[in-house]
Order: C-alpha cells, then sequence, then structure tokens
C-alpha cells in the first residue's frame, strides 16, 4: 500500500486532475449556494437551510441540490 505523497511528489497529470476536480466542486457548490439563495422557499423541496448544510458534503451535496432540492414548474 502506498504512503501519503506530497504535493511535489505528484506527476504533473497528477496535480492537474487535482486542481481540476477542486475547480469543478467549488464551481458546484458555488451555482448551488447562489440558486438556493434566488429561489424562494417554496421552489425548493426541504428546509433551505438543509440544502447549505449539505453543500458541505463533497460534490455529492451541490449535486443532490440540483438533481433533487430543486422544484421545476411541474412540481408546483
Amino acid at each position: 500500500m502506498a504512503g501519503k505523497r506530497r504535493w511535489g511528489e505528484l506527476s504533473r497529470g497528477q496535480r492537474a486532475a487535482i486542481v481540476l476536480a477542486g475547480t469543478v466542486e467549488l464551481g458546484l457548490k458555488v451555482a448551488a449556494l447562489v440558486d438556493l439563495y434566488r429561489r424562494e422557499g417554496s421552489e425548493v423541496r426541504g428546509p433551505k437551510a438543509a440544502w447549505v448544510v449539505a453543500q458541505a458534503v463533497n460534490f455529492f451535496g451541490p449535486v443532490a441540490y440540483f438533481a433533487f432540492g430543486r422544484r421545476s414548474s411541474f412540481d408546483r
């Protein structure tokens, strides 16, 4: 089993993949929080505060919000 590797020990491709994944995660999180802020409570499934807390779950929080948290015009 490989031990922990420092940033400098990673290949250029591995570092790029980590930066890309972090950028995508941050972008999703910001988009979800902005969308939550702009929506009325009636346009969100469940409490808005719970969805804000869910954003702390890396990658899955924002994806879950976009997949399940927003009400469509058909749900109303």
